[in-house]
């Protein structure tokens, strides 16, 4: 990272060790853990205005890790290793006690997005109940939230077992996981795979208006963008809304300097946050109040498939 902005960390492991500092330090300084991208992003560099922000709004210089796993986001604020974390919808439900949410973050107005399972027009599959053994389904990721636990779950709602699925194997169909992008990919070029699932934001282009549920036209970021590929693809199923991910403090950190964090969270504005000239503008564009509660969708959905937190979390 260049200019101004938060000290860079990288490289954490399990959990960050001697990186991250401790409240006995500068007490100017905090640290703050992002979840892992997924795909080749830079997110340090990514997030460099969304920290200079935050540090010109509030008494704070930021030192910024990027962990290894989704666990290693929840273990630092677990045993006082971060102040603050970038966190997924399922780190939130796995260790409610630990954290305080700041603020939920939103992506041009919208606080919830979508998964869809989709498949192609020429496809012999008509509903989810049509996928038989011999078929693949590529989904996104093992650790998505849209991409892999939502598909799953609609996969199951439509008729399938899907066995042990993302941590072992489904029983009615084959499955693949990769990204959001590779996913669709796949269903566009190969014979063998015959549904994908993944986030709204991938198969909004490729899926019109007529097709979309009332819910997704009144609450998707992603309407606008419906339509705009160059191929057409049928859809199998929407989601139910899913709370996009949280911002937390860890709970039992005392200082009134969260109260500025977090009205300084509040209160930013798309230009506050996101840089449009930068390599890969940060995603979100806003956070606004939220609490647990916000979240029961995501413990809801892995209530039903029989899942705990580890199962999505890498290790």
């Amino acid at each position: 990272m260049t200019g101004t902005g938060a000290a860079a960390t990288v490289g954490l492991a399990g959990c960050l060790g001697d990186l991250v500092g401790s409240d006995e330090d500068d007490e100017n300084e905090i640290d703050m853990v992002l979840n892992p991208a997924e795909g080749d992003v830079d997110m340090l560099d990514q997030y460099a205005q969304f920290f200079d922000y935050l540090e010109s709004e509030t008494d704070v210089v930021i030192n910024a890790s990027e962990a290894s796993s989704y666990t290693a986001t929840v273990t630092a604020i677990q045993n006082d290793q971060a102040h603050l974390a970038d966190i997924s919808p399922t780190g939130v439900v796995a260790a409610p006690d630990a954290m305080d949410i700041l603020g939920m973050r939103i992506q041009y107005g919208a606080a919830v997005y979508f998964s869809t399972v989709v498949t192609t027009p020429d496809s012999p599959i008509d509903e989810i109940s049509d996928i038989e053994q011999d078929h693949e389904v590529a989904l996104a990721s093992q650790l998505s939230v849209s991409g892999g636990l939502f598909p799953l779950l609609m996969l199951s709602d439509g008729g399938l077992d899907v066995g042990d699925a993302p941590d072992g194997d489904p029983v009615d169909f084959e499955v693949s996981y990769s990204d959001h992008n590779t996913a669709m990919n796949e269903l566009l070029n190969r014979e063998d795979v015959v549904a994908a699932g993944t986030g709204a934001f991938v198969s909004s282009q490729y899926l019109d208006e007529e097709q979309m549920p009332d819910e997704f036209m009144e609450n998707s970021a992603e309407v606008d963008n419906l339509g705009s590929g160059d191929e057409e693809l049928q859809l199998l199923s929407v989601s139910d809304p899913i709370p996009r991910a949280p911002i937390v403090a860890r709970s039992n950190w005392d200082d009134p300097v969260v109260d500025d964090i977090e009205e300084a969270l509040l209160s930013a504005e798309e230009a506050d946050l996101v840089d449009e000239d930068a390599e890969e503008p940060l995603w979100f564009t806003g956070v606004e109040e939220a609490t647990i509660d916000d979240y029961q969708p995501i413990q809801d959905a892995m209530d039903a498939l029989g899942l705990e937190f580890s199962d999505l979390a890498g290790e």
